[in-house]
């Protein structure tokens, strides 16, 4: 225990003495003990190797089976290592093992699978032979029998919730976003945009790791990557010690792989009126290495979208009121695609590696016209100045990086001990542009014209280490790690301004600048596993992080960033009642960093009256956050999951508005402008209950729904004051399954509005239909989907309340579609051919059988 002790508190000097501390230093060292690990696993592999034989014999006419399917598992773990047939003997031949305890499983058409267990091959029996083994015929010879395991769609685990994907039908045809929309606790608007719990303060992972794509735009990246790519979503609402202290909660995206022996794939694609997206999946695996290739693209097609402002603003100091009317539309599109490359190899069966390297990109784009009408008036209702513009808007957004990770995990021979170490880095690129001319509607001459650009580069990398040890015959378990996170943004606006008296653009020297940001984080956590008084599963940990950031931005002084360290303790208490119900009991403490699109000072000035920038000074939130849950689960019977929860937060980030007579940026001048600048406005409470229900009425009808509420309120000195609100939302999912390969489903969900610092943001209200028959046993499917078929447009109305100004803006949203998805799963598994067994003589066997 000392050692222990002794052993944190250096780490957490290293952590701390960040001077002597270096990144390239840690990623050598990391490098150094993968190489030796895995040069030790090579060597071993030269020095020993066992195998398995065997003969398979038909228990009734006693001949052998050819082509019987024999797979090989680690006893440990259940992990699938290796498999082969039998010959025309019936005999068959398992080489190349390391030292372990194994597990064969033989399966043929028309028997009965055979599976013996503990087969141990070491040094002394290196060579096993297993004899004859009897396979027993079934009763049906002539059918096939499959023994399949049921997900339900979604589970509830002691960490987490888990949302299988390939159950979800309505949302195959979609993107990401589509299945979010369907899970306990998630709420996702007609926008895309995220909440969970009601906190948009999310940490999105892919296959458990963080990257760039994240840090930009959220929204284009969920709506980019299609559903169909997707295996499953897992929905931490209290993240314990172990993970990452950045984010209210974690959503971590798991993309499609598979770990079968053989090839095998799958192809999907969907055409719509709305959307259209594929995906491309490849997997090869040969022993214990295995290959996963992909690629997958979204667009959504172009569509017009309808828009008006209506801003009323009082000037105390004169006693004057102005208005601003805007009618307009804009014609938006979207399109993204990812491909990537993933490598896993078991370079023994303790030692695994798995790489992978990605690439993403994701782009959209807006141009529009606006009507604008301003108009002047003092108390008395007097007319001062009445004008009609028009403008013309256009605006681009684009990103693409790059994904590498490296990781290295060892098993130990005591069960639940393992080392894992891994290496990610993500290099993004991204670029913002927009362009606006206005000019007066009866003269037709330009009054004022400006453009920017925005390029800029969001580099991070991270290094892991994460250990756990059993203790007490695995009564206790400990998980201890250390993590070191570095993160580079660089950030260029480049802004041009319309000479009226020439007509050209010029550079602006005192509105452009370079953004330079940095942050590194060092962090190290201990956690432990147990129960308590023999009815209670306790979760415990606390992680410590410590936070350096650097920020500058040119033509001013250097932003003053103080570092800052962050205690992060958490624990689960769960107690299961029975074989179907359990309670659990929550806490965590989390801090949001502000993101790269918060702190980016760019200022996009698109739309003249309304213009937005980033705030660098922004100080991270803390939240504390605490969750009473109940779970019953009856096997083919009603699923419930009902939560209680509570979430106080310290320097609550919000984009704020605030209106201005003039606002002057450099050397231009803006007039009557609503200008929205992310703040820490204060603090903010938020108390609700989650309730969902799945309930099989009949063996081929599903109902499932799911329902929040929410009780906000949020405390700022900010002009405006205090308020709170009250929210909701609901969703039911119905189903039929017809027939074994045709399936109906039904989706719909209400969403109230939703309290801001400032008004509420709109409610919406959207249904789906769709229908999915599978052929060629189930290697094909087909799905016809539709959303919103009696409404085409989705209308959204906004209200902000601020000092002395009242604005309502109103969007009608397309978002009527209709689509067919096609999905087809290709490939074999190897060691699977299957003809008819050939009567011959048995030979009397050279092995004894055991």
């Amino acid at each position: 225990m000392i050692n222990a002790e002794y052993n944190l508190f250096h780490l957490r000097f290293i952590m701390t003495g960040r001077k002597s501390f270096t990144f390239q230093r840690t990623i050598i060292i990391i490098i150094l003990v993968l190489f030796t690990f895995s040069l030790q696993a090579q060597q071993a592999n030269q020095i020993f190797n066992g195998s398995i034989s065997g003969r398979i014999i038909d228990s009734l006419s006693r001949v052998p089976v050819e082509f019987a399917t024999i797979s090989i598992f680690y006893q440990e773990n259940g992990k699938l290592i290796n498999g082969t047939s039998s010959d025309s003997k019936g005999e068959f031949e398992l080489s190349g093992l390391d030292n372990g305890t194994y597990k064969i499983v033989i399966n043929f058409i028309g028997y009965q699978t055979y599976s013996k267990s503990n087969i141990v091959v070491n040094k002394k029996q290196h060579m096993v032979k297993l004899g004859d083994i009897f396979l027993t015929v079934v009763s049906t010879a002539l059918q096939e029998v499959t023994v399949t395991s049921v997900k339900s769609l979604v589970e509830n685990k002691v960490d987490k919730l888990v949302y299988n994907a390939d159950k979800d039908i309505t949302s195959q045809g979609g993107v990401a976003t589509d299945m979010l929309k369907k899970i306990p606790q998630v709420d996702v608007d007609v926008n895309g945009n995220v909440e969970l719990q009601g906190n948009a303060n999310i940490l999105f992972l892919i296959n458990g790791k963080p990257s760039t794509v994240f840090g930009n735009n959220i929204t284009d990246v969920l709506q980019s990557i299609p559903a169909s790519q997707i295996q499953s979503i897992e929905v931490v609402t209290n993240p314990g010690a172990k993970y990452d202290a950045e984010g209210g909660g974690v959503i971590n995206i798991i993309l499609k792989k598979s770990k079968q022996q053989g090839y095998n794939g799958n192809v999907s694609f969907s055409g719509g009126t709305r959307l259209e997206n594929g995906s491309l999946n490849l997997n090869a695996r040969k022993g214990s290495f295995g290959v996963n290739a992909f690629f997958s693209g979204n667009a959504q097609l172009p569509s017009i979208t309808n828009n008006s402002l209506n801003n009323l603003s009082l000037d105390t100091a004169v006693n004057l009121k102005s208005a601003i009317i805007q009618n307009g539309t804009g014609n938006f599109y979207r399109i993204g695609y990812q491909t990537g490359i993933n490598i896993d190899w078991d370079i023994t069966p303790k030692n695994n590696i798995t790489a992978s390297v990605s690439y993403n990109f994701f782009e959209n784009s807006n141009v529009g016209s606006l009507s604008q009408q301003s108009f002047l008036q003092d108390a008395y209702g007097n007319t001062f100045s009445n004008v009609y513009n028009s403008i013309i808007t256009e605006s681009k957004f684009h990103f693409h990086s790059v994904d590498m990770n490296l990781n290295y995990k060892k098993t130990f021979n005591q069960e639940g001990q393992e080392l894992v170490a891994f290496i990610n880095s993500s290099h993004g690129n991204n670029y913002n542009y927009y362009k606006q001319v206005d000019q007066i509607a009866s003269s037709g001459v330009y009054s004022s014209g400006s453009y920017g650009n925005n390029p800029g580069t969001d580099n991070q990398n991270n290094i892991t280490v994460n250990y756990s040890q059993p203790f007490y015959n695995k009564v206790i378990k400990m998980e201890t790690g250390a993590k070191v996170s570095q993160e580079k943004v660089i950030s260029s606006s480049e802004v041009y301004l319309l000479d009226l008296s020439s007509n050209n653009y010029d550079y602006s020297t005192s509105q452009s600048n370079l953004f330079n940001y940095s942050s590194y984080i060092y962090a190290c956590y201990l956690s432990a596993t147990f129960k308590l008084f023999k009815y209670l599963d306790i979760i415990a940990g606390c992680r410590d992080e410590y936070t350096v950031p650097r920020a500058n931005l040119s033509g001013s002084e250097t932003i003053n960033l103080n570092s800052y360290n962050n205690l992060v303790p958490s624990f689960v208490i769960s107690h299961v009642i029975d074989k179907t119900q359990a309670i659990k009991f929550s806490y965590t403490h989390r801090i949001s960093r502000p993101k790269y699109r918060d702190i980016n000072p760019f200022i996009n000035a698109s739309n003249p009256v309304s213009i937005s920038t980033g705030n660098p000074n922004l100080n991270p939130e803390l939240s504390d956050q605490l969750e009473l849950g109940y779970n019953m689960n009856i096997d083919k019977g009603p699923n419930v999951n009902f939560s209680v929860f509570y979430r106080g937060i310290r320097n609550d980030i919000e984009y704020y508005t605030t209106y201005l007579p003039t606002l002057i940026i450099s050397d231009s001048t803006y007039s009557n402008v609503a200008f929205k600048k992310p703040e820490n406005i204060g603090l903010e409470a938020s108390y609700g209950v989650n309730l969902y229900v799945s309930i099989p009425v009949t063996s081929k009808i599903n109902l499932r729904s799911n329902l929040s509420c929410l009780q906000r309120y949020i405390i700022t000195d900010l002009p405006g004051g205090s308020l709170q609100g009250f929210m909701y939302r609901a969703n039911l999912n119905a189903s039929y399954q017809v027939s074994d390969h045709l399936i109906i489903e039904l989706f719909g969900v209400y969403s109230s509005p939703k309290v801001q610092a400032q008004g509420t943001l709109p409610a919406f209200y959207f249904y789906n239909f769709a229908l999915r028959q599978q052929l060629f046993h189930k290697k094909l499917s087909i799905a016809i989907t539709a959303t919103n078929a009696f409404n085409k447009y989705i209308n959204q109305v906004t209200n902000l309340n601020g000092n002395d100004f009242t604005s309502k803006s109103t969007t009608e949203l397309p978002f009527r579609s209709f689509g067919i998805n096609i999905n087809y799963k290709f490939g074999k598994m190897e060691f699977k051919k299957q003809p008819d067994i050939e009567n011959i003589n048995l030979p009397n066997p050279n092995e004894q059988g055991n």
